[in-house]
């Protein structure tokens, strides 16, 4: 009869496979923490920040509702202060239903709420001059996404407590991010006396980066009061929007 052979010993593992097994742990629960950032970035954020567009548009649909309706363009408006949302942005291009709330500064806060902001140092709606918007390109809403889809005959319009100003489409550019002189009364001219009333969105290009900004310039090419019919093409939007306009 054979005898019971003792067995042998499990090998232990080396210093080697435990390290390379811990670091393969740590670069998994890395890959995982990543991919949740991402989808906070690209969507959760969007989400919130669509949430909070919303209500804005709520809210100052009430604003826009003046219990005497403007007759013309007013001569002189307001800088609102910080933070407050004054306006709202249609951009047909961006998509039948786009209407997004302008509110007062870029911050940050601003930005990734509301989700459009309006330089304080650029002219306001009907000044002669430049209205200066700026709007992120992905996350928070991403209101400037489609920036390289406006082209020649495109409009973006902007209304107010007094009526809708409608800008037509003049150019794009492409910028470093220290080009400030786009926002310029003059774009490009620090020195030029304004005639024109301008409108310039700026947003960062290309997409996912911030190396860059694009910089699209419109001019300004009709008012329409309130109380009076919008134009055709923006029409049922305003109204689904802030239940102004007429038929």
């Amino acid at each position: 009869m054979a005898r019971n052979q003792p067995r042998r010993a499990a090998p232990r593992r080396g210093v080697i496979s435990i390290l390379v097994g811990g670091v393969g742990e740590i670069l998994l629960t890395l890959g995982v923490v990543l991919l949740l950032f991402v989808v906070w970035q690209l969507w959760w954020t969007n989400l919130e920040a669509s949430n909070t567009q919303n209500s804005a548009l709520k809210a100052i649909s009430q604003d826009f509702k003046p219990a005497t309706e403007g007759a013309k363009e007013p001569e002189a408006p307001k800088h609102p202060i910080e933070g407050k949302v004054w306006g709202v942005l249609y951009v047909p291009a961006f998509g039948d239903a786009f209407a997004k709330p302008i509110a007062q500064g870029v911050g940050m806060d601003v930005l990734d709420t509301v989700g459009v902001g309006h330089y304080p140092t650029t002219q306001m709606p009907g000044e002669v001059g430049n209205v200066g918007l700026a709007g992120h390109r992905q996350t928070h809403g991403q209101v400037f996404w489609d920036m390289d889809k406006l082209s020649e005959g495109d409009k973006a319009y902007i209304q107010t407590a007094d009526g809708l100003y409608t800008y037509t489409y003049r150019s794009t550019q492409i910028v470093a991010p220290d080009r400030g002189d786009v926002l310029f009364p003059v774009p490009g001219d620090a020195a030029a006396k304004p005639t024109d009333k301008l409108l310039t969105l700026t947003t960062c290009h290309p997409p996912f980066t911030t190396d860059l900004r694009m910089v699209v310039h419109l001019e300004q090419t009709a008012f329409t009061p309130t109380g009076k019919a919008f134009p055709a093409e923006i029409r049922d939007l305003v109204k689904r929007t802030t239940g102004v306009g007429k038929d």
